[in-house]
């Protein structure tokens, strides 16, 4: 924090932005994403194993939660969001890198169409070109959206022009090229299986064993995971724009959710966020907001990992308000 007190912090209690809006344009002609559906319907489907008892380990409970403090709040929350979208910190390539690769493992795409998404939405927030509002239907905010092709994400130059940054760096560009980034996702998937299995194995002394923990890992450190870790981050786009309170009148529909703001790891403070977006810190902009990612990010900070972190500028947010 920049050291304003909570004094000078504005509760914004006004409504927003509340016209209910059609799509936007470029997804008119509702062709439906196949790739995406049949992705979120059968990873949906395979967390329903969770279910089953043979498959339960606490073990695999706790994987849920730590591995979406790793992918989702350090992957998408430090890596997508705060350092690629908004360059909220600088850090060397091979971080940079690694961040992104975890950001791949929630199965959310390339760390570029991501981006590229993003930075849409803060071009037009809440406006009909906006590629999520849920002022256009609560549930195409949340997940509608990533159903039907949306044609300015497809046409290479009206792309290319949000993320040029990232496409310059090779190892972006091989991501993006041929799906690669899905084959990274599986990858872990395997690599979390045969780790359970090895683990299993010699914890029980059976390859049985092995073979019941390796799977109880597999549905509940990756599926349960990931399904978790969709909704979290789609709750920022749907829920963080329709339900909470406003520090600061941004213009749109921007809230700062409770729910969102916890399991995130303070992505949900989302209208702290419209109100600067290059700031690193979501939360902590009053005492309650709990921030984990960016503390992580000053923790990093602290031991030479990153520089150049973004504190809170106060004119940023004073033309906000």
């Amino acid at each position: 924090m920049d050291g304003t007190s909570l004094s000078e912090i504005v509760l914004e209690r006004r409504p927003g932005r509340r016209k209910a809006l059609p799509r936007p344009a470029t997804t008119q002609n509702l062709r439906v994403n196949w790739s995406y559906a049949i992705g979120v319907v059968v990873i949906h489907v395979l967390a329903l194993l969770a279910f089953i008892p043979w498959l339960f380990s606490w073990t695999g409970v706790a994987m849920v939660f730590v591995g979406n403090y790793l992918f989702c709040s350090l992957g998408i929350g430090a890596g997508y969001h705060r350092c690629l979208t908004h360059r909220s910190f600088r850090c060397p390539k091979w971080f940079e890198h690694l961040l992104a690769i975890l950001g791949v493992c929630t199965l959310q795409d390339s760390p570029a169409r991501w981006v590229a998404v993003h930075r849409v939405h803060h071009r037009h927030p809440d406006e009909e070109a906006d590629p999520h509002s849920p002022l256009a239907s609560f549930f195409w905010g949340h997940m509608g959206w990533l159903f039907i092709v949306n044609s300015q994400f497809q046409n290479v130059p009206a792309y290319e022009k949000y993320v040029r940054d990232l496409l310059r760096d090779p190892f972006h560009k091989a991501l993006v090229r041929n799906e690669m980034w899905s084959f990274v996702y599986a990858a872990h998937a395997l690599v979390i299986l045969l780790f359970g299995f090895l683990a299993g194995w010699l914890w029980t002394g059976a390859v049985w064993g092995g073979v019941q923990f390796g799977l109880s890992m597999l549905v509940w450190g990756v599926f349960v995971r990931t399904v978790y870790s969709w909704h979290v981050t789609w709750g920022t786009n749907s829920a963080s724009h329709v339900w909470g309170y406003r520090n600061y009148e941004t213009g749109e529909n921007s809230r700062n959710n409770w729910l969102i703001g916890l399991t995130s790891g303070g992505d949900g403070w989302h209208n702290n966020h419209h109100a600067d977006p290059r700031c690193a810190a979501h939360g902590f902009h009053r005492w309650w907001e709990l921030d984990t990612t960016y503390l992580t990010i000053l923790m990093w900070e602290r031991i030479g990992l990153v520089w150049g972190v973004r504190r809170r500028g106060k004119s940023a947010i004073a033309a906000a308000e």
